[in-house]
C-alpha cells in the first residue's frame, strides 16, 4: 500500500525474534498509551505469544520496501476482545490498533502514511465492512490520525484499563477520506 510515496508490507509477528524490538517500542516513553510501560522483555514476548494463540486477535509487523519494521499493528475481532459487551458489534466489524515506534528522526507524514495502509491492509479482506477502535480519549494525536482517515467518534466509553473514545470507520468512509 502507498501513502504519501511510503510502501509498506506486512507480516506475523513472531514473538521469539521479535520480542526485543517490540519491547524497545512499547516501553518508550512516547507509547505511554500502549500501556506497556513497565514491561520487561519477556513479559512483551508473553504477550505476544499469547496473541500468536489467540484466533481472534493478530499482530503485524508493517515493513518498509527493504524489510525493515517500521510499525505495529493489531487487529482483532470486537466481538470477542477488546470491546465486548461495549458495543454492539456488526458482522464484518474488525478492531485495530497501531503503535509507530519513537524516532529521533521524525519523517514528515510517516503516521498518516502508517494508518493509511494500516486500513487498505484491512479493507484488502472484502469481510472488512467497518474498523473499530477504541483509543484513551487523551489521545489527542490518535483522534486526528483517525479522523484523517474517516474514523468518526460514536461516544466515549469504559474500559478496565482507560476512558476510550468509541469510534468507526467504514470502507466508503475511509476511501473518502483517503481520496479528498
Amino acid at each position: 500500500m502507498t501513502g504519501t510515496t511510503m510502501t509498506f508490507t506486512f507480516r506475523p509477528v513472531d514473538p521469539l525474534t521479535d520480542a526485543g524490538l517490540l519491547h524497545s517500542w512499547v516501553t518508550h516513553p512516547k507509547a505511554a498509551f500502549w500501556m506497556m510501560q513497565d514491561a520487561r522483555p519477556e513479559d512483551v514476548e508473553r504477550a505476544y505469544r499469547e496473541i500468536a494463540a489467540d484466533e481472534h486477535h493478530h499482530a503485524l509487523l508493517g515493513l518498509t520496501e527493504d524489510g525493515a519494521p517500521a510499525f505495529l499493528m493489531e487487529k482483532y475481532d470486537p466481538a470477542h476482545r477488546e470491546l465486548a459487551g461495549l458495543y454492539e458489534p456488526r458482522p464484518g466489524d474488525v478492531g485495530m490498533h497501531f503503535l509507530t515506534p519513537a524516532t529521533d528522526t521524525p519523517v514528515h507524514g510517516f503516521t498518516k502514511a502508517v494508518i493509511t495502509a494500516v486500513m487498505a491492509h484491512l479493507f484488502e479482506d472484502p469481510a472488512v465492512l467497518r474498523v473499530v477502535v477504541e483509543p484513551d480519549v487523551r489521545n489527542k494525536a490518535v483522534h486526528a490520525l483517525n479522523a484523517a482517515v474517516g474514523f468518526v467518534p460514536e461516544r466515549e466509553i469504559d474500559k478496565p484499563e482507560k476512558r476510550a473514545l468509541l469510534s468507526f470507520c467504514t470502507r466508503e468512509q475511509f476511501e473518502k477520506a483517503v481520496t479528498a
